[in-house]
Formats: C-alpha cells, sequence, structure tokens
C-alpha cells in the first residue's frame, strides 16, 4: 500500500485515538466508551472520503482494540503511511516569490516532510512572513505582513496559542480600478509554524484563505 495519511489527517486520527485512549482508562461505562469508540472511528472514515477498502481496513483497526498499548501500536502501525509534504526547491521558492529579493528559505531536505501540512516560516529582519501550500496539485505561496500579537486562537490549528497577524495583499483586482487599489485580507496565525503543522486536523479554513487571496 502506497502513502495516503497526509498529516493533518494523522494528527485527526491522533487525537481520535487518544479521546478512545482516554475513555479506555476513565469511563466505567462499557456503553459510553463504545460510544466514544465509534464516534472515533466515523470521524476517521469521514477524513478519507477516496480511501481504498484496504485503506479504510487498516485505519479501520481502531475499533477493536482494547487497551493503551494496543492503541500506540496501532498509531505506530500509520506512520509509514504518512505522505510527505512535496519538497520545495530554491527555485520552487523563488517561482512562487518573484519580487522578494534574497529570499531566505528553510532547508527543506532536512526537515521531516511527513510532518508539514504546509510551509511556514519568517523573516524577522523583514517582518515578513510566508506560507507555500500544495493547492490543486501545484504550489501555492503567500506572502505578507507579520505581525506579533497577544495569545489566541489561530485560525488553522484552533489552538489557543501565541499568535501573529498576517496580512496578504489579494492578488485580485476588480476591472477598472485604480493601479493603486490593493485590499489586504488577514488572519491570526501561530507564531511557530511547526508546532501549527503538528495540530492541524482540517486544511478547509487554509484552502478557504489562499484561495481568497490568491482568487
Amino acid at each position: 500500500m502506497n502513502t495516503f495519511i497526509r498529516n493533518h489527517q494523522y494528527n485527526l486520527i491522533k487525537k481520535q485515538a487518544g479521546l478512545v485512549q482516554h475513555a479506555l482508562t476513565s469511563v466505567s461505562d462499557r456503553r459510553v466508551s463504545e460510544s466514544v469508540r465509534l464516534g472515533a472511528c466515523a470521524a476517521i472514515a469521514e477524513a478519507f472520503p477516496d480511501a481504498s477498502k484496504e485503506q479504510l481496513d487498516l485505519l479501520g483497526k481502531l475499533e477493536d482494540l482494547r487497551t493503551s498499548e494496543e492503541i500506540d501500536g496501532y498509531m505506530l502501525s500509520l506512520e509509514p503511511y504518512l505522505a510527505p509534504f512535496p519538497l520545495i526547491s530554491p527555485k520552487d521558492a523563488a517561482r512562487l516569490f518573484p519580487k522578494v529579493k534574497k529570499l531566505k528559505t528553510p532547508d527543506f531536505a532536512a526537515i521531516d516532510r511527513r510532518l508539514l501540512t504546509y510551509a511556514g516560516w519568517t523573516d524577522i529582519a523583514t517582518g515578513r512572513m510566508f506560507l507555500v501550500y500544495e493547492l490543486d496539485g501545484k504550489f501555492a505561496g503567500i506572502e505578507g505582513r507579520f505581525t506579533p500579537a497577544r495569545k489566541g486562537v489561530c485560525f488553522l490549528c484552533n489552538r489557543h496559542q501565541e499568535l501573529a497577524l498576517f496580512s496578504a495583499v489579494s492578488k485580485v483586482k476588480p476591472a477598472n480600478v485604480s493601479p493603486d487599489y490593493y485590499k489586504a485580507f488577514g488572519q491570526y496565525i501561530c507564531s511557530d509554524s511547526e508546532a501549527c503543522n503538528h495540530h492541524i486536523k482540517d486544511v478547509t479554513a487554509l484552502e478557504n484563505f489562499f484561495h481568497l487571496v490568491l482568487g
């Protein structure tokens, strides 16, 4: 079986498996723990609408596990099927951000790309943030202003964390507008993109933001 589990899906599985594990160790009513298990299995299956029977059988093994040790083993058994985020080459980055001179990027070859849903990094010197995502089968990039903010809820991973206001200018311009026209969209996002990637469980907000900015 080929790799098929994306990072955000693995994070969702991890959360659901954790709920089952907690129910096993803290709930005495078997009916309640079984209800939690069924709900977890349904949520996992829903996250893989295009999965094959073989893939669903692998994911559905959670339904038969009865101990914390078995659940830990289940999570380990899924790791070989994690699909890595595509490698971003220096040429890819330069093409995505052609107006940025001396673009600084992380060493993506040294990163465990299985744990990336999106690539995000900041240039502290210029106060800019960069996001890269594989949208509709192609790399898409957004550059914007990075302004540190107070703790709050990240629009991507929905955790209460140290945030930054990420403001990006829309690439879409209505017809017959002034050359000086611009429209910016802002969202509060985790200051630490690596930590955000460890917790993001759904890409809907991320994809909507990319479509909003890029058109």
